[in-house]
C-alpha cells in the first residue's frame, strides 16, 4: 500500500470524505505501474470537494476535509481502510449507531468490483456510505441485504451490456467472443451478456477470463479456428493494453472489437503503431460531461508525493512525475462519476445538517448513518443532470456513448444510448470505417436461409443450422420462430417455400350454375312425368298392361320415384345441415320402397310362370296374405329404422374439403359411411335380390318383357353408380356434386323409361296388346311349354 501524508492525499475540514484510489498497482511483467487515468480521477475529487469548499450555497461556513489513500494491493490495503472507521485507532465494530466512531461520514472508490469488495463490509458493518464512483458495476453489490450502505454513481454492469446487446443486434452479428478479466467483475458481466442473449439469435460459442499470465496467442488460435469476427472485451485498461499488443504481435486481422467502458476511450491504444491491421474498434463508454474550471485547477498543481518509507515505495512504485497536460489528456471516462460522488455525499450532509442560506444548524451532531438516508433520497441537478439513486443504491442518470477509433487515431462518437425511461439509441453507421472496405462485417456460424426456409440446428449452437424448404401447405415466419414450418389453417393454402398463407377460394354448385339448372330441370320433368303416366295408368287402371305392371303398386313407384327427385335439388347452393340431411333422406328412404316393390313384382312374374305350378301352395299363401305388400312395408320400416339410427349417431354434415386441392375449398357433406353402412347394405341387398328373380325370368314369353325390363333397368342403375363410383376415386372438386345429383337422376329415370313408359306406349299405340285374351294366350302357351 501507498500511504500519503503529502497535502494532496490529506486535507483538513470540518467533515472527512475517504478516498479509494487505485493511482498504482501491483508490479506485473505485462502492465505499467502507474495508472495515470486513475491519478486523474483522483485530482476531480479534490477539485470537487475545493469547489464546495467554495461554495456559498452547499454547506455554507462548513468544510469537507478527505483522506485518501492508493488502493494498489488487495493484501495490503487494510491499514488505510482501519483507520476509515475507527477512532483512535480503535476498531468497535457492530456498535451502537449514534455514536461517532468513524473519522469520516463517507467514502468513494474503490476502482474493481473485486477490491469493493474486499473492503465494503468494513464499510457496511456500521453503514458508512460507501459511494463507488468507476469500476464496481458487479450486480452483486445492488443486493441491499450484503451492501446496505453502498451506493455507485457508474452504471451496474446489466446496463453497460445492455449498450452490447442492441450494438451486436443492430450489426446483426450472431457469433461473438467475449473475452474478460478474470476477477468478480469480469465473471459478473459474462453472466449478465449470457442471461441478456438467452432469448436472442445471439450465440456466444467462446469465453475466457484474462489476467496477467494469460496465453493470448492460444486464445487468438481458438477464435480464429471457430470463425469468429466480433471480440467482446471487458476488461481494465491495463489487461486491455495487453490483449492488443498481443492481438498486433500475433498478427490477427479482421476483427471487429467491441470495447467496454474501462477502456473504450484509452488514450495510447487508438494511436499505437499497427493498431489499424487488427479491424475495427467500436465501444461503449460512459457520456464524456465537461467539468468547468478542473484544467484550471490541474494548472494550479504543484504535484508534492512520496511514499512513508523504501518498503513502501517498492510496493507502489513511482510517483506521478507527469505534466498538467499528460493528466488532462488521460482518459477521461468516469470523470462525472468521481464529480458526482463527492457531490453527492455533500447534498446528502447539506441535508443532514439542515442547512440553510445563513449556515447549518450546529446543534447537529451528524453521524454516517444519517448521510446514508439523505444520500439515499438524493435528488438534485448537477451539470445539467438529475442526481438520484434507486432502491437498490444504482444511478438514475447518465447515458452511455457508442465511440470507434478512428484511422486517425481518435476516439470518435458515433451513437449514443439512452437508458430507461427516456429510452433512446442510435448509431450512425456511415462514420464508421470498417476494414472490409465500408460493408459491415459479418460474424454469423451458419448464413440465413433463404425466404421459405426454417432452420434446422447443427450442433449445441442455435446459430448453427442447416436449412430445409417448407413443404405446401406450411409457411416461416423468421420474426416468430425460424426453426418450425407452420402449418396454414384449413381456410388457406400455401405453395412450397412460402413465408405467408393464402386464402383458399371456396367453392361450391350455386343453384344458378347451368349444369344445376339443367338437372333441377330434369328432376322437374321426372315429376311431371309421374304425373302424366299416372294418369295414364288411372285412366286404364282395369286393363291388363296396367294390371300386369303392378296395379296399385305402380302408382306407389311412381309416387316414391317423385319424392325421390327431392334430393337433387340439395345438391346445390352452399351446404347447411338441412341441406345435408335432405340430400340423402329422401332418396335412401324412397327409392328402398322402389326397388322392394320391383323386388315383389319380379318375384311374382317368376312365381305366375315358374313357381306357381311347381309350388302351388306357396303361391296361394301369397296370394293369401299378401305377400307383396309385406315385403314391401318390411323394406319401408327397415330403411326408416336404419335412417334414424344413423342419422342420430351421426348426422349429415357440412364439411369442408381440403385435401384434394390445396388452393380451394370445395363446400361439400360428410356422411359418415359407419352410419349410413346399414342403409346402404339394404339397398344393396334389394337390388341383388329383384336382379336375381328379374334374371330368372329372362326365357319368359318374347312378347312378355317385365322381367327383361326390370333387369335392363337395374342393368343402368348398376352401371349408373360404378361410373360414378370412378370418377369419385379421380375427381374430388365441385363438380363433383353435380355428377352426384345426376346419378341419382339417372337412378330414377332408369324405372321410369324403361319399365313404364314401353307400357304407356302399349297402351296408346298398341291397344290391341293391351286385351285379357292376349295375355292369358301368352300365359297358356308358355305353360304348355314348360310343362312338356
Amino acid at each position: 500500500m501507498c500511504f500519503y501524508f503529502s497535502k494532496e492525499f490529506h486535507l483538513e475540514g470540518d467533515y472527512l470524505i475517504g478516498g479509494i484510489f487505485n493511482i498504482h498497482q501491483p508490479f506485473s511483467p505485462h502492465s505499467h505501474n502507474f495508472v495515470l487515468s486513475n491519478y486523474r480521477r483522483f485530482q476531480l475529487m479534490r477539485f470537487a470537494v475545493e469547489q464546495i469548499n467554495n461554495s456559498t450555497n452547499l454547506l455554507p461556513k462548513e468544510s469537507l476535509g478527505y483522506e485518501v489513500f492508493d488502493h494498489c494491493s488487495d493484501t495490503q490495503s487494510f491499514q488505510g481502510i482501519l483507520n476509515f472507521i475507527s477512532v483512535n485507532n480503535e476498531i468497535q465494530p457492530w456498535g451502537e449507531p449514534h455514536k461517532k466512531r468513524s473519522t469520516v461520514i463517507g467514502a468513494i472508490g474503490a476502482f474493481q468490483s473485486t477490491q469493493t469488495r474486499t473492503v465494503a463490509p468494513l464499510f457496511m458493518m456500521d453503514l458508512i456510505p460507501l459511494v463507488n464512483l468507476y469500476g464496481a458495476a458487479s450486480s452483486i453489490f445492488s443486493r441491499k441485504q450484503n451492501f446496505p450502505s453502498f451506493l455507485r454513481t457508474v452504471r451496474p454492469n446489466q446496463d453497460v451490456i445492455d449498450v452490447v446487446v442492441h450494438i451486436v443486434k443492430h450489426f446483426k452479428w450472431r457469433w461473438v467472443a467475449f473475452l474478460y478479466i478474470d476477477d468478480d467483475y469480469g465473471k459478473d458481466v459474462v453472466d449478465m451478456f449470457i442471461k441478456k442473449i438467452k432469448d436472442t439469435e445471439i450465440c456466444l460459442p467462446y469465453t475466457k477470463g484474462l489476467d496477467d499470465n494469460t496465453d493470448y496467442s492460444k486464445i487468438f488460435r481458438q477464435i480464429e479456428a471457430m470463425k469468429i469476427n466480433v471480440i467482446i472485451v471487458f476488461a481494465v485498461e491495463w489487461i486491455a493494453e495487453d490483449l492488443i499488443n498481443a492481438a498486433i504481435r500475433s498478427n490477427v486481422t479482421d476483427k471487429v472489437w467491441i470495447a467496454g467502458d474501462a477502456w473504450s476511450l484509452n488514450e495510447r491504444l487508438p494511436k499505437k503503431k499497427g493498431i489499424k491491421s487488427i479491424g475495427t474498434v467500436i465501444g461503449v463508454s460512459e457520456q464524456i460531461i465537461p467539468v468547468p474550471g478542473f484544467s484550471d485547477f490541474i494548472y494550479s498543481l504543484k504535484t508534492q508525493t512520496r511514499c512513508k518509507n523504501t518498503e513502501q515505495k517498492m510496493v507502489c512504485g513511482q510517483i506521478c512525475n507527469c505534466s498538467a497536460e499528460e493528466i488532462l489528456a488521460a482518459e477521461q471516462s468516469f470523470s462525472f462519476t468521481v464529480y458526482s460522488a463527492v457531490y453527492s455525499i455533500a447534498h446528502a450532509l447539506h441535508k443532514a445538517l439542515q442547512c440553510g442560506a445563513d449556515g447549518c444548524n450546529g446543534n447537529i451532531t451528524v453521524n454516517p448513518t444519517m448521510v446514508l438516508a439523505e444520500l439515499k433520497k438524493s435528488n438534485f441537478t448537477l451539470l445539467n443532470q438529475s442526481i438520484r439513486f434507486n432502491e437498490d443504491g444504482d444511478p438514475m442518470f447518465g447515458s452511455y456513448n457508442v465511440v470507434f477509433w478512428n484511422d486517425s487515431g481518435d476516439v470518435q462518437k458515433i451513437g449514443f444510448y439512452n437508458f430507461p425511461p427516456s429510452f433512446t439509441f442510435f448509431i450512425n453507421s456511415t462514420k464508421i470505417q470498417w476494414h472490409t472496405n465500408g460493408t459491415v462485417p459479418a460474424s454469423v456460424c451458419s448464413p440465413e436461409c433463404p425466404a421459405g426456409y426454417a432452420r434446422q440446428q447443427d450442433g449445441i449452437h442455435k446459430c448453427c443450422f442447416t436449412c430445409h424448404i417448407c413443404p405446401n401447405g406450411t409457411y416461416i415466419n423468421i420474426t416468430e420462430d425460424p426453426y418450425s414450418c407452420i402449418s396454414c389453417k384449413d381456410t388457406e393454402w400455401s405453395a412450397e417455400g412460402s413465408t405467408s398463407c393464402n386464402q383458399r377460394l371456396v367453392e361450391f354448385i350455386p343453384f344458378t350454375d347451368s349444369g344445376a339448372i339443367l338437372i333441377m330441370l330434369g328432376a322437374g320433368a321426372l315429376v311431371g312425368l309421374t304425373l302424366a303416366v299416372s294418369v295414364l295408368f288411372a285412366v286404364n287402371y282395369n286393363t291388363p298392361v296396367v294390371r300386369s305392371a303392378g296395379g296399385p303398386m305402380c302408382f306407389l313407384i311412381l309416387g316414391c320415384l317423385s319424392l325421390c327427385s327431392i334430393s337433387v335439388f340439395f345438391y346445390f347452393g352452399q351446404p347447411s345441415v338441412s341441406s345435408c340431411v335432405l340430400r340423402f333422406l329422401p332418396f335412401f328412404l324412397f327409392y328402398t320402397v322402389c326397388l322392394a316393390c320391383f323386388v315383389v313384382r319380379s318375384f311374382q312374374i317368376v312365381c305366375i310362370f315358374k313357381i306357381a305350378a311347381k309350388f302351388p301352395k306357396l303361391h296361394s299363401w301369397w296370394i293369401k296374405y299378401h305377400g307383396q305388400w309385406l315385403v314391401i312395408t318390411a323394406a319401408f320400416v327397415t330403411q326408416a329404422l336404419l335412417l334414424i339410427i344413423g342419422y342420430s349417431s351421426a348426422p349429415p354434415k357440412p364439411y369442408n374439403e381440403t385435401v384434394w386441392y390445396p388452393r380451394e375449398i370445395i363446400l361439400s357433406c360428410d356422411i359418415d359411411l359407419i352410419a349410413t353402412s346399414g342403409s346402404v347394405i339394404l339397398l344393396s341387398s334389394l337390388c341383388s335380390l329383384c336382379f336375381i328373380f328379374s334374371y330368372m325370368g329372362k326365357d319368359l314369353p318374347k312378347n312378355y318383357n317385365e322381367a327383361k325390363s326390370i333387369t335392363f333397368c337395374l342393368l343402368l342403375l348398376i352401371l349408373t353408380w360404378i361410373i360414378f363410383a370412378t370418377v369419385y376415386m379421380l375427381y374430388r372438386g365441385k363438380y363433383i356434386h353435380t355428377i352426384n345429383a345426376l346419378a341419382v337422376l339417372s337412378s330414377l329415370y332408369s324405372f321410369l323409361l324403361w319399365y313404364f313408359l314401353p307400357k304407356c306406349y302399349i297402351i296408346i299405340f298398341q291397344p290391341h296388346k293391351n286385351t285379357q285374351q292376349y295375355f292369358q294366350g301368352l300365359i297358356q302357351n308358355y305353360t304348355k311349354t314348360i310343362s312338356q
